[in-house]
C-alpha cells in the first residue's frame, strides 16, 4: 500500500501496459536510522526509557484488567493441560477421581480447590460480558467503569461461593 501511495504522490504511472509498476520513491532514512535518532534524542534529554508501573496510582480498572488477562491465560493453560493429560495419561476419569479421593484431603482443602477453580471461571466470564458491553460503546464514563467493576467482583465472589457449596 505504501508503494502505491508513493507512486501516486510522485505522479508516476501506476500501470504500464496492464502491469503494475513497481518503481517506488526512495525513502529518506531507514527504520534503524530513525530508531537511533530517537534514542539519541531521548538520551541527550535524560528521558527515561519508558514510564514504569511504579509511577501509576493503582486503581480498580487497572487491577481488573491485569486479573482478566491473568485468568484468561491461566484458564487457557489449565484447559490445555487437562486436555493433553486426558489424551496422554492412561486410565479414565473415574481412575483419577478415585485417586483424588484416596488422598484423604479434608473438606476445607476441597472447598478451597473448588473456589480456586470457580473464581477464575466466573470472574473471566462476567468481566468478558463487561467487555462486550464496552464493545458496543457503552459504559466508558469513569463512574460506570467503577460501578461495573465492583459489580463484576461481587457477582464473581457470589457465584464462586455458590459453586463451591454445590
Amino acid at each position: 500500500m505504501a508503494l502505491l501511495l508513493r507512486s501516486v504522490r510522485l505522479g508516476k504511472p501506476l500501470f504500464k501496459s496492464s502491469v503494475l509498476c513497481f518503481r517506488a520513491a526512495p525513502m529518506g532514512t531507514t527504520a534503524k536510522e530513525e530508531m537511533n535518532k530517537f534514542w539519541a534524542k531521548n538520551s541527550s534529554l535524560n528521558r527515561p526509557m519508558s514510564p514504569h508501573i511504579t509511577i501509576y496510582k493503582w486503581s480498580i480498572p487497572m487491577m481488573m484488567s491485569i486479573t482478566h488477562r491473568g485468568t484468561g491465560i491461566g484458564l487457557s493453560g489449565a484447559i490445555s493441560a487437562f486436555a493433553m493429560a486426558a489424551l496422554i495419561l492412561p486410565g479414565n476419569y473415574t481412575h483419577y477421581l478415585d485417586l483424588i479421593h484416596s488422598l484423604s484431603v479434608g473438606p476445607f482443602l476441597i472447598g478451597l480447590a473448588k473456589f480456586g477453580i470457580a473464581f477464575p471461571v466466573s470472574y473471566h466470564t462476567y468481566n468478558g460480558i463487561r467487555h462486550l458491553y464496552w464493545d458496543i460503546g457503552k459504559g466508558f464514563k469513569i463512574p460506570e467503569v467503577y460501578r461495573t467493576g465492583y459489580t463484576v467482583i461481587g457477582l464473581s465472589v457470589i457465584t464462586s461461593i455458590a459453586l463451591t457449596l454445590m
